[in-house]
């Protein structure tokens, strides 16, 4: 019961006042006493006033529990709340026969959901009525408006109890009040008023114009807050959270002088917030919480404002918090999180020796923190996820030794972790991960009496061992240590103390976790649910076959061998929902094995074999990927994927046909079956899933036959990857109906069809790849604009039979190369499940001069259009120097004709330039010369003359870059005669860094300097088996040294195919900067990682290559995915 306490006791003592001298009891009063306890339904094992109620004892009634009697001995004030009545109160009760009733109080008691009888309106010398928390419901009778003396009315409830609610319908809220003009306090707290617009304030304010009081909370009010409420300037209390209110908050509150306590939270209140209501000397409590649309900001505090609780959490408040707040001496509590707060934390706040509970979090703050030493009565300081910074002195904590609660998490704050929180006596839950707390842990005294049950430092940079004083902590839950560079060896049996332990998390540290004996340590943690040990250096499986409670293992990144064993699917007697075995060395799965109730099935990147085991029915993401699996795909797997969100078993060795029972996984967001020797054809259910399925990725198999099915109108598509296989035909129409794609690869097939001109409309379009098919006719689009890919960043439609002039007008509409304004960080992905941030990475592979690079992580930032080997003519398009953001371009062999447009020097960000075996005419241009990060250009076979251009990158090309043009001269080719005029670099501006774009820069620098140098070695079977045999020792030194794994490996490629080179294009990342917190169901999932082939016959993969962000649902851990990429020709 939500009550204005203050205001109601004081009511009480009047009237205990006023009847302090009573009269002894009426003997007709103690018989209605007596008849209505006998009719009462109530446990008298739980009642504190009616089983005093005995004649036998005294037979003054008035001196009963509850019972206060006038002069007269006639009962006035009569309390039987939380008495546990349940029945005996109806329109023939005795209550009603005490007619001299003046205060009744009968809440707290649980009357059944009863309707309120209607003679309480015969009570007509009641002030104080009070039903509230007392489980009445149904229609308040129109009775109770008879009541003219009373001025406090109490019908309020704690919860809403839906249709079972109290309600005013008939009579209506005006009808109700109309004759109430005494009323001081009206509580209907979860009562439903449902009164529309603003007639509840009018009603409000013409009948009760003595009101103080005002508690409406959770009654269906709708807005706005109309101007009449200002006549009741009496007012101290309003609470009027819950209501869909949907307005500004009105200025003329700012005049309630006596206002002490203001709850609007959660009212979708909008506009700005009057800053003189918080100016206010008599506020003592506002409340202005979940109004997402109210802005405001904190004004300048008088000097000994009245200010306790300010809760401004979930609004669009902004700006700093003003030094003045050192002048609400009164304050014990302040919770600002989530909104939009910047700026530093007043040096003024630590004179604030009354504050208790404190919550900053979730905004912008900056700066250190400052001391709360002199606030002894501080229970709770939370302030996460601002950007907070600096070092922390212990003597901060030291002095709170009321603290139960720190939370600082997700800032910057660095150095050693202040000692003192550990010496805290009633501390319970210490949480700084995320942020850069460095050195060692020291160990700490008396750790064993100590409360903590929450101790949280993961993801930052701290050293040494574990103190064994954690190892004491018996109150402890949870214990968060991963993503540090902590080391040492660590037995499982260290833990056997901590036998309330439920999470334990130790991943990616520096750590050896040890397990001797058969029986661990682990073995003593009963209450174990979470146990995350992932690159822990484990040799083998911990023993876990005696925990009953365990929800979630990850035992990922390790170096555990040999099988897996058939006991861990029985862990936790079936409780068991996630398990991450992934990159450790698996070979076999032991049989007989059992999924029980599992959700989260991740194997992959083991060397897993032979028959792919069928998933369990209750998984909603299976990974088998990156394993040597080489049978078929279960004819009956379709009806194990029936709850499945995610499922891939891309880079394996499976062969036969795709099932027809996968159509049953309806619920399939993500279906990955890439880089096996799948043949047959495309069932036709995949391309009538319906707006579940977001990507479709069956590239590098051996499928055949059409495309054939029609895309719903309801299609989800984000990414469909077809490419690598022996597809015909034409593209189906019916993809216009999957607006939402982002990635659309066909490349490599035999796809026979013209310009997907009907895709046009498709916003969202990023990649587009239709490489090496038998694509032809025109690529101009009719009239107007020529498509609305504004997001368009990779185009790559070479190897076909497009002819004709490419149209100016596309280079208008690719927004997305013009500008850089999206993050470097931001990759190409597709979001899982909402719920849980579930992502898919997409891939792509471009190629620069016969290499092949697969972007492993496509940045939005990169861009790059392939054109070439097609008969393209005429001019090539001036605009494309709009393209500014262009990194790769590719238009060679065609037969584009006159020169090279200048306006190709605006391309900034240019590394690749490929324009050979065309027509061109004419000189080089100068602005060529500015294009300070080209690593590669190829402008052979043309008919270009004059002077090569002359400039810092044009300096490191070699001959080949000009061959088969016989008019140019200059370096690197023949010196120039004098009558050839000189061409200098035109001066600009030094072109700004745009990113570090590394995959370019190593695949051209690796592949075209081997080519140069080696090339002759690999011209025949006997040179490159020379070479691979000696190199292969090289290589391998240098790589261990860097700490890169190398696997040599031999691709039957057909020897005229284009060597390949892939390359992951992410930047490097902190493991952290994509770790999640409370939910760690965060991640990124990506189908390749790192790769590089040289020669067709070698191949390097960097063992640290990683996918940050994995798909995961209880872990938090990243997860790499590498494989060697292979052609259709090497899988049949």
């Amino acid at each position: 019961m939500r009550t204005h306490l203050c205001f109601q006791i004081f009511l009480i003592s009047f009237y205990l006042i006023l009847f302090g001298v009573s009269g002894r009891c009426q003997t007709g009063q103690q018989s209605i006493l007596i008849q209505l306890k006998n009719k009462l339904q109530f446990d008298s094992s739980a009642s504190t006033n009616l089983v005093s109620w005995n004649p036998n004892v005294t037979t003054d009634c008035c001196i009963w529990g509850g019972v206060k009697c006038n002069s007269r001995g006639q009962v006035v004030v009569l309390d039987l709340s939380n008495e546990t009545i349940s029945g005996g109160i109806d329109d023939s009760s005795d209550l009603f026969d005490l007619e001299n009733l003046e205060n009744l109080n009968l809440a707290g008691n649980k009357f059944n959901f009863i309707q309120i009888p209607s003679r309480f309106g015969s009570l007509a010398g009641l002030k104080y009525l009070n039903l509230s928390n007392s489980d009445f419901s149904g229609q308040i009778p129109e009775e109770l408006s008879q009541l003219t003396s009373l001025e406090v009315l109490d019908l309020s409830s704690l919860f809403s109890y839906g249709i079972r609610s109290l309600k005013l319908e008939k009579p209506n809220l005006t009808t109700l009040v109309q004759n109430l003009t005494l009323l001081k306090g009206l509580y209907l707290d979860n009562v439903n008023i449902s009164a529309q617009k603003s007639d509840w304030c009018q009603s409000l304010s013409s009948s009760l114009p003595n009101l103080e009081v005002l508690s409406l909370s959770n009654c269906q009010l709708s807005g706005p807050l109309d101007d009449s409420l200002a006549y009741l300037k009496s007012l101290s209390i309003i609470r009027l959270g819950l209501n869909n209110l949907s307005a500004p908050v009105p200025d003329f509150f700012a005049d309630f002088r006596n206002l002490t306590v203001m709850h609007l939270g959660a009212c979708h209140l909008n506009g700005n917030f009057p800053e003189k209501v918080l100016q206010l000397r008599s506020l003592q409590t506002l409340d202005l919480s979940v109004n997402t649309d109210l802005n405001g900001s904190l004004p300048h505090f008088p000097t000994n404002g009245s200010l306790r609780i300010l809760v401004l959490s979930n609004t669009n408040f902004s700006g700093g918090i003003p030094d003045s707040i050192g002048n609400l001496k009164n304050l014990s509590r302040i919770e600002l999180s989530k909104s939009n707060f910047s700026g530093r934390i007043p040096k003024s706040m630590e004179n604030l020796t009354e504050l208790s509970y404190l919550d900053l979090s979730s905004n912008s703050f900056i700066g250190q923190i400052p001391s709360f030493q002199l606030c002894k009565n501080l229970t709770h300081i939370d302030l996460s996820r601002n950007s907070l910074s600096g070092l922390i002195p212990s003597a901060h904590f030291q002095d709170l030794q009321n603290l139960v609660l720190v939370d600082l998490r997700f800032n910057a704050f660095n150095g050693s972790i202040p000692s003192s929180l550990f010496s805290l006596q009633l501390v319970q839950k210490i949480q700084l991960s995320n942020n850069n707390f460095d050195g060692e842990l020291a160990n700490f005294s008396n750790a064993s009496a100590s409360l903590l049950d929450t101790l949280d430092l993961s993801s930052n940079k701290l050293e040494g061992k574990i103190p064994r004083s954690f190892f004491e902590l018996r109150q402890l839950s949870i214990l968060l240590l991963s993503s540090n560079k902590l080391s040492g060896k660590i037995e499982t049996k260290d833990f056997q103390s901590l036998t309330n332990l439920t999470t334990l998390d130790l991943s990616f540290n520096n750590l050896s976790v040890i397990t001797n004996s058969s029986i661990s340590g682990l073995s003593h943690l009963p209450k174990l649910f979470s146990l995350k040990l992932a690159a822990c250096n484990l040799q083998k499986f911990p023993h876990l076959q005696n925990q009953s409670r365990l929800i979630n293992l990850d035992l990922s990144r390790n170096k555990i061998d040999g099988e897996i064993p058939s006991w861990i699917w029985n862990v936790g007697n079936g409780s068991l929902s996630y398990m991450n075995l992934s990159h450790n060395h698996f070979t076999s799965l032991q049989k007989p094995y059992h999924f029980s109730n599992l959700s989260v099935l991740d194997l992959h990147f083991n060397n897993l074999s032979g028959e792919i085991p069928t998933p369990p029915t209750t998984a909603t993401f299976i990974d088998y990927s990156d394993n040597r699996f080489d049978s078929d795909l279960p004819e009956s797997i379709g009806l194990s994927l029936g709850m499945a969100y995610f499922f891939s078993v891309s880079n394996n060795l499976l062969t036969g046909v795709i099932p027809n029972t996968i159509c049953n996984a309806s619920y399939l967001k993500v279906l990955d079956l890439s880089n096996n020797r799948l043949t047959g054809r495309i069932p036709l259910c995949f391309t009538e899933f319906g707006g579940n399925l977001g990507v479709l990725n069956l590239g590098n198999n051996g499928l055949s036959g059409r495309i054939k099915g029609n895309f719903p109108s309801s299609c989800g598509l984000n990414t469909l990857d077809l490419h690598g296989n022996y597809l015909e035909g034409k593209i189906p129409p019916s993809l216009v109906n999957c607006t939402m794609l982002e990635v659309l690869n066909l490349g490599t097939n035999r796809i026979n069809d013209t310009y997907p001109c009907f895709l046009g409309n498709h916003t969202n379009l990023r990649v587009l790849v239709l490489r090496s098919n038998r694509f032809h006719g025109s690529v101009r689009c009719g009239e107007g604009p020529h498509n609305k890919w504004q997001k368009l960043q990779i185009l790559d439609i070479a190897l076909n039979n497009f002819s004709g002039e490419v149209p100016e007008d596309c280079f208008w509409q690719w927004s997305a190369m013009m500008s850089g304004e999206q993050s470097r960080k931001e990759h190409l992905s597709f979001m899982v499940l909402q719920l849980n941030d579930f992502y898919y990475q997409d891939t792509v592979t471009v190629t620069v001069k016969g290499l092949e690079l697969e972007l492993v992580k496509i940045l939005t930032l990169f861009t790059s259009i392939d054109i070439s080997s097609n008969h393209f003519s005429g001019n090539i398009p001036s605009a494309i120097g709009r393209l500014k953001e262009l990194y790769l371009l590719n238009v060679s062999h065609n037969d584009f004709k006159g020169s090279i447009p200048s306006s190709i020097g605006n391309l900034s960000q240019l590394e690749s330039l490929d324009m050979s075996s065309n027509q061109l005419t004419g000189e080089i241009p100068s602005q060529l010369a500015t294009l300070s990060f080209l690593s590669l250009l190829n402008l052979s076979n043309n008919q270009l003359k004059g002077r090569i251009p002359t400039g810092s990158q044009f300096q490191t090309f070699s001959e080949s870059s000009y061959k088969g043009n016989k008019g140019l001269c200059g370096f690197p080719l023949n010196k120039c005669n004098s009558s050839v005029r000189p061409t200098y670099a035109p001066n600009s501006k030094e072109s700004k860094n745009g990113i570090d774009w590394q995959f370019i820069v190593t695949g051209v620098g690796f592949g075209a300097g081997a080519a140069i140098v080696m090339g002759p070695l690999v011209l025949s079977k006997q040179g490159r088996y020379f070479w691979d045999k000696y190199t292969n020792k090289l290589v391998k030194m240098i790589c261990l040294a860097l700490g890169i794994h190398y696997v040599p490996c031999v691709l039957f490629n057909d020897d005229e195919d284009d060597e390949k080179e892939t390359v992951d294009s992410n930047e490097d990342l902190d493991e952290s900067e994509y770790e999640s917190e409370g939910d760690p169901s965060k991640g990124r999932y990506c189908v390749f990682c790192t790769k590089l082939d040289f020669s067709r016959t070698e191949a390097i993969h960097d063992a640290r290559c990683t996918c940050f962000n994995r798909t995961q649902v209880f872990s938090t851990s990243s997860s790499t995915s590498s494989s060697e990429a292979e052609s259709p020709f090497s899988k049949l």
